[in-house]
C-alpha cells in the first residue's frame, strides 16, 4: 500500500495525479490530509505508524514551507517522496525545502507538481519485490515509446515552406 499525504486538500488537483498512477498499477494506497505545522502530533502519528499498517511508500505533497515530507521522513523508516507543489516562488521554495534534508533522512524529491513521477516512482520501489507489477512497468515504458514514435509520424504533416523534412 501507498500513502498519499498533502497539507490540504488544495493540493488535491496535484497529487490525484499520483493517485492515478497507483490505481492504473492496481496498486491499493490512502488520500489523507495533513500539515506539518497545523497537526504535527498527527503527522508523527501517522509517520510512526505507516508501516504496522502495510504501507510500504508515502508520497507526502507539500507548498510553501514544505516540511510534510520531511517531517514525515524523520519519524519513519518507509521510503518517502517528496513532491514540491508550485503555490509561491513557482514551487522553487517548496522544491529547495523538500531537496535539502539533512543527512540520515532522506526524501526522494521529483519535479515541482511532480507527483505523476511520484506514482511511477511509488510503482518501481513497489516492483523491486514483485515480478508482475516490473512486467507491467516494462509495458508502461514501451508505451512512452510508442507515444514518441507516434507523435513523429504526426509531424511529418506538419507541413511549414522551410521544414526539411
Amino acid at each position: 500500500m501507498v500513502s498519499i499525504i498533502m497539507g490540504s486538500t488544495s493540493d488535491l488537483s496535484v497529487m490525484e495525479k499520483a493517485a492515478e498512477v497507483l490505481d492504473d498499477f492496481g496498486i491499493d494506497f490512502e488520500m489523507l490530509a495533513f500539515s506539518a505545522h497545523r497537526t504535527p502530533a498527527e503527522v508523527e502519528q501517522f509517520a510512526y505508524t505507516a508501516e504496522s499498517r502495510g504501507v510500504q511508500v508515502i508520497i507526502a505533497g507539500a507548498g510553501m514551507a514544505a516540511a510534510l515530507p520531511g517531517v514525515i521522513a524523520a519519524n519513519t523508516s518507509i521510503p518517502v517522496i517528496g513532491v514540491p507543489i508550485s503555490s509561491t516562488l513557482m514551487g522553487m521554495d517548496a522544491l529547495l525545502a523538500i531537496v535539502q534534508m539533512p543527512p540520515g533522512i532522506p526524501v526522494a524529491t521529483v519535479g515541482i507538481d511532480g507527483a505523476r513521477n511520484a506514482g511511477i516512482l511509488a510503482v518501481e520501489m513497489i516492483a523491486t519485490g514483485n515480478a508482475d507489477l516490473r512486467r507491467k512497468l516494462a509495458d508502461y515504458k514501451l508505451g512512452l515509446k510508442d507515444k514518441i514514435v507516434k507523435a513523429n509520424e504526426k509531424l511529418k504533416d506538419v507541413k511549414y515552406s522551410h521544414k526539411v523534412n
